[in-house]
């Protein structure tokens, strides 16, 4: 039987094949294109995050070697899906531009709330939808309401994959109330988005306080419970911090219990096993030396400096401010307590409050007498400042005594080194003009230069006596301004060199 050409598998057959498949490959291309055309890619939403800065004083107060990165946003950033495209905008080192946005993200403190609530009008005009989260905003959420589409209180990590939802499903509520989570698992914050000009990095391993310091509102925001990450967290996030220099932000590193002192050696000795080679300064109580075991493997894990609240070496001004630890240590435990970290190889930066309820201009002058002949090596001279969210804040406000009224603007004065409440024992002028004085004895070129000198004598820690240095000339130039040249740290070590 003579089979058709098609039926004997020749050469008719085999070009028909070929056409069959060229014809579909074309009917694929035209498909798809056509498919495209009326369905595009779609564009990556885009979060812009801004860290604002006060624009009252900037220039003065501003000083890069003391500022931190903002960690808030680096976690609100770790916590956004993939499928949005991320930015930071940071006044620490950046001039606002408007930049490209679906949404903006922003987070204050009461100083620089009013910049903040300037940026998202801005934002707002364009009709971009604007978030605001941070403690001030979370003690005063009806006041950033008026100035933002959305706030969030408290802490953010909760809420947050929430409010993204909402925003891509076009349900975005005015409000959202974050919870204090425990602190297991905690994102690591996006770090690649910070400015690379930060000269350190900084990380939180716990949160929360017992204490309840009449001028503080950390209780208020974070819970008075002392809440922990695991240390196997918090080191695996120290291995991937580039940075040499890293502050550790807790309100107090080692907690107020026997456990909670243990979980930081274990914390410390942790970083030694692993060999996690930084040098670091944090936050601590007068309690930090009880254990010298702790002091032993923070020193050996890179410790260099620990921030103390000291605040008065007087019992009425500590009444006042409700700082029970020190009262229930005493004041002749300071120097002790300043010797034992000394042993160790540690500086210690002391907080020192001025303008109190019983402060007289005589006891202000006493306060800076103590600190410069105290064993403490830096000295961080701050006014008395108010702050929503405090007890001292919401008494203050009772009885009158708050001086700026034009709100938010005047927010932007709460910087600590402006008189912002009216003193008992002497008017708000008296108060200032007395600080110009104790801010020129505390850091008087000479006295930097024999802090130093004495630090490096007592620590044997060149590192240690350069940080607590470094903190004075800080201050220095904070607390002054443009009112004196600010010091060039250059020029002080060079002085130091000549007198030995």
């Amino acid at each position: 039987m003579n089979l058709p050409p098609s039926a004997q598998g020749g050469e008719y057959n085999s070009i028909s094949r070929w056409d069959l498949v060229i014809g579909h490959l074309l009917y694929v291309l035209l498909y798809t294109t056509k498919y495209w055309q009326i369905q595009p890619m779609k564009r990556k939403k885009k979060l812009l995050l801004i860290n604002p800065f006060s624009q009252y004083k900037k220039h003065e107060m501003f000083d890069v070697h003391a500022i931190s990165p903002p960690l808030a946003l680096g976690i609100i950033a770790a916590l956004t899906p993939s499928h949005w495209d991320l930015d930071i905008l940071d006044e620490n080192f950046e001039d606002f531009t408007l930049k490209e946005a679906d949404l903006v993200g922003i987070t204050a403190v009461t100083a620089s709330v009013n910049r903040a609530y300037e940026i998202a009008g801005i934002y707002r005009k364009h009709k971009i939808k604007t978030v605001i989260g941070g403690i001030h905003v979370s003690m005063l959420p009806d006041e950033a309401a008026n100035y933002v589409d959305v706030v969030i209180t408290g802490e953010a990590e909760s809420i947050w994959p929430q409010v993204i939802d909402d925003f891509e499903k076009n349900t975005l509520k005015n409000k959202y109330e974050g919870e204090l989570l425990p602190m297991k698992d905690a994102p690591f914050p996006r770090r690649d988005l910070f400015h690379p000009s930060y000269t350190y990095a900084n990380i939180q391993t716990t949160r929360g306080c017992p204490m309840r310091c009449d001028f503080c509102s950390v209780h208020t925001f974070n819970g008075s419970r002392y809440r922990q990450r695991p240390v196997d967290e918090v080191l695996d996030e120290l291995e991937t911090i580039p940075h040499d220099k890293v502050y550790f932000v807790d309100d107090n590193i080692i907690g107020y219990s026997k456990q909670s002192a243990a979980r930081a050696k274990a914390l410390f000795k942790g970083m030694i096993e692993r060999g996690i080679q930084k040098d670091w300064y944090c936050q601590a109580s007068l309690n930090v030396a009880d254990d010298e075991e702790v002091l032993k493997y923070a020193a050996e894990s890179g410790c260099k400096m620990i921030l103390i609240g000291i605040e008065s070496e007087k019992v009425e001004q500590l009444k006042e401010t409700n700082k029970k630890l020190n009262l229930r240590m005493g004041i002749d435990s300071y120097n002790k307590v300043f010797d034992r970290i000394h042993k160790y190889g540690i500086s210690v930066l002391g907080t020192m409050i001025y303008g109190l309820d019983n402060d007289s201009r005589h006891d202000l002058f006493d306060r800076s007498e103590f600190a410069i002949n105290s064993n403490m090596d830096g000295i961080q001279a701050t006014i008395l400042t108010p702050l929503p969210g405090t007890n001292l804040f919401n008494r203050l406000e009772k009885e009158n005594r708050l001086l700026y009224n034009n709100l938010p603007k005047d927010w932007e004065y709460y910087h600590f080194l402006e008189v912002v409440h009216k003193p008992i024992k002497m008017t708000p002028e008296e108060l200032m003009n007395a600080m110009w004085e104790n801010w020129a004895i505390l850091y008087d070129h000479k006295t930097i230069q024999k802090k130093m000198l004495q630090t490096l004598k007592a620590t044997k820690n060149p590192k240690a006596a350069a940080w607590s240095y470094l903190s004075n000339v800080e201050r220095h130039n904070a607390s002054f301004g443009n009112k004196r040249p600010p010091i060039d740290p250059a020029n002080l070590l060079q002085g130091i060199e000549n007198s030995m």
